[in-house]
């Protein structure tokens, strides 16, 4: 297993656990990371090296999946007892990875341009963030058979999973869908998971190709966009100023958050160099 590999697993793992907390997008883990760009080159590009892009891909899964299910149960029990300097720590997180995105933008200085591509991103995120629960599951769609609605639902929660800043959880609370995945994945409802993981399945590889085309011919536009992703969704998980011995705790989770994600880019960046 080579060395890019090994470096593929920790932070596909750490992804995993962050996408539990609320309001927290894999994607922008993902971003902040510096593993994005080859996540979607692998899919968006798959035949050019298919056993790489396959051998990474299935790593990817692997580890992310087994990330989710190891820190469920200890992350679901900080946000339980300590929200705020959790959420705070998690905001650390996603402030350290900001300075990599913006040198992937290319961007020289903060004119009235930049504003409005951060101002855009960030609404956009703002604007999913205020869909009602269940906002599609009330409506009926006549004539569309029941894999077809679960096939469409799918491609849609694929966006959610290739968009930084975009939550999973909350696609699928928008969709109607978060209570009936979670029972369907508890009871292996395969009617209801298989048409959906193949909408999801087809979306991503229409949405890698689709982005990657984009982040190609227009990389700054599209990284201060994301940018904006970001930004949005740290306002969508700000729990507000600490009270009390809160203060002193957030004090310390943010910025060991910053410094985890910042120190490690740092480090990555010098050994590729």
């Amino acid at each position: 297993m080579t060395q890019r590999n090994l470096t593929s697993i920790w932070k596909a793992f750490l992804i995993g656990a962050t996408m539990i907390v609320p309001g927290v997008s894999g994607g922008t883990m993902a971003m902040i990371l510096g593993i994005y760009d080859r996540l979607i080159s692998a899919v968006s590009s798959f035949r050019k090296h298919p056993r790489d892009n396959f051998l990474f891909l299935i790593l990817f899964t692997i580890f992310a999946g087994l990330g989710v299910f190891l820190f469920s149960t200890p992350v679901s029990w900080l946000l339980e007892h300590y929200e705020i300097p959790t959420l705070y720590f998690f905001i650390g997180t996603v402030a350290g990875g900001i300075p990599l995105i913006e040198q992937k933008s290319g961007m020289k200085k903060v004119d009235f341009v930049t504003v409005l591509y951060l101002l855009a991103g960030a609404l956009v995120v703002v604007l999913i963030s205020k869909f009602p629960q269940d906002f599609i599951g009330h409506m009926k769609i006549d004539g569309i058979s029941h894999w077809t609605k679960l096939g469409i639902a799918g491609m849609v929660l694929a966006m959610a999973l290739i968009l930084p800043g975009v939550s999973f959880s909350h696609f699928l609370l928008i969709l109607g869908l978060y209570e009936k995945t979670l029972t369907a994945v508890k009871t292996l409802d395969f009617s209801f998971l298989i048409p959906l993981a193949i909408g999801v399945f087809l979306g991503i590889i229409i949405f890698s190709k689709l982005l990657a085309y984009v982040l190609e011919k227009y990389p700054k536009g599209s990284y201060l966009l994301i940018l904006g992703f970001i930004i949005g969704s740290v306002a969508m998980i700000f729990p507000g100023v600490p009270k009390g011995g809160e203060i002193v705790l957030s004090m310390i989770t943010a910025p060991i958050g910053f410094w985890l994600i910042y120190h490690n880019i740092s480090l990555a960046e010098k050994n590729n160099s």
